[in-house]
C-alpha cells in the first residue's frame, strides 16, 4: 500500500511540472544607443490557468516611446472621417418646383422687383450654398503621423499593462465558454483584440470568438490605432511581434523616405 501511495504521489507531481522556462533575448534590429529593451512575459493559450513560458525583449523605439496624445487623436479623427459620408441635401433654385413665371410686373405695382418665386429671397425658394449630397470627408493623413500613431498606441498599451504576448492562438477546444473563462482568469478586459501574423487564424479560436462581439481577431497588416483603443486588451503572438517590429523599424530607418513619399504629396 505504501508503495502504491508513493507511486501515485510521484505521478501527480510529474503532471504538475511546469514547462521549460526560457528567456528570448534575440538580437534587436537597429539596436538603440540610449534605451533599454522592454521585457514582457510570454503566456500560453492551451490552458485556462496562465503559464509563464519565458521572456521576450521588445524594441524600445516601437513599444517604449513617449505616447503622443495629439498624434493618437489625429489618427482616431482620420479613421472616423474617412468612412463618413454626409447625405444632407438642399435644393437650389433650379431644382425647386414651380416659379417659372414672373410673379408680378417689373414696374407699376410699388412692390419689389422679382423674377421668380424660386429665388432664395422667397419662402420655399432655393437654398444658396446649402449641403449637397453625397459629401465625403475623406482625407489622407501623413505617413509619419500614421507610423507614430501605431508606436504611441502600442507604447501606451504596454505601459498600462494592456498588452500581452502569447506563444500562439491555438486553444484546445472551440467552446466559447473556454475563451470566456480564459479571459476572466487572466484578468483581461471585457473587449480583447487577438492579433496574429496571418489572416488565416486557428479554427478553434475562430469558432470560439464568433459567439462574442467583443473578442475579435485581426491580422497584423490590419493593425490600427482605432481598433487598439476600442479594445481594452491587446494580445499579440510572437510572430505578430516580430512582424510589427520588422515593418516599423524598416520605415523608421529607411534612407529613401523622402523619395518614396513624394507621390503622396498634395501638390503633385
Amino acid at each position: 500500500m505504501a508503495v502504491k501511495i508513493m507511486i501515485k504521489t510521484a505521478t501527480d507531481l510529474s503532471l504538475r511540472v511546469p514547462r521549460c522556462f526560457c528567456v528570448m533575448s534575440t538580437k534587436l534590429a537597429f539596436p538603440p544607443k540610449f534605451k533599454v529593451p522592454r521585457q514582457v512575459w510570454i503566456s500560453n493559450m492551451d490552458t485556462v490557468e496562465e503559464e509563464k513560458l519565458g521572456l521576450i525583449d521588445l524594441h524600445p523605439e516601437v513599444f517604449a516611446e513617449r505616447p503622443r496624445v495629439d498624434i493618437i487623436h489625429e489618427n482616431i479623427r482620420w479613421q472616423q472621417l474617412y468612412r463618413f459620408v454626409s447625405y444632407a441635401n438642399t435644393k437650389t433654385r433650379e431644382e425647386v418646383r414651380g416659379g417659372g413665371k414672373k410673379p408680378r410686373p417689373q414696374k407699376g405695382s410699388g412692390r419689389a422687383r422679382h423674377g421668380s418665386i424660386r429665388s432664395p429671397l422667397w419662402k420655399g425658394g432655393g437654398v444658396v450654398h446649402g449641403p449637397r449630397s453625397p459629401t465625403p470627408y475623406f482625407y489622407m493623413l501623413g505617413f509619419n503621423a500614421r507610423l507614430n500613431g501605431l508606436r504611441s498606441t502600442l507604447s501606451a498599451k504596454l505601459a498600462q499593462d494592456d498588452l500581452h504576448v502569447v506563444e500562439s492562438l491555438d486553444i484546445p477546444t472551440d467552446d466559447p465558454s473556454y475563451l470566456e473563462k480564459l479571459v476572466e482568469e487572466r484578468g483581461w478586459g471585457p473587449a480583447v483584440l487577438f492579433v496574429d501574423d496571418n489572416d488565416i487564424m486557428p479554427l478553434n479560436i475562430t469558432a470560439a470568438s464568433d459567439a462574442y462581439g467583443h473578442y475579435n481577431l485581426m491580422p497584423v497588416y490590419g493593425l490600427n490605432v482605432h481598433s487598439m483603443l476600442k479594445h481594452h486588451t491587446l494580445v499579440l503572438t510572437l510572430a505578430a511581434i516580430e512582424r510589427i517590429e520588422e515593418r516599423i523599424l524598416f520605415h523608421l530607418n529607411r534612407n529613401d523616405a523622402s523619395t518614396v513619399n513624394t507621390k503622396f504629396r498634395l501638390n503633385n
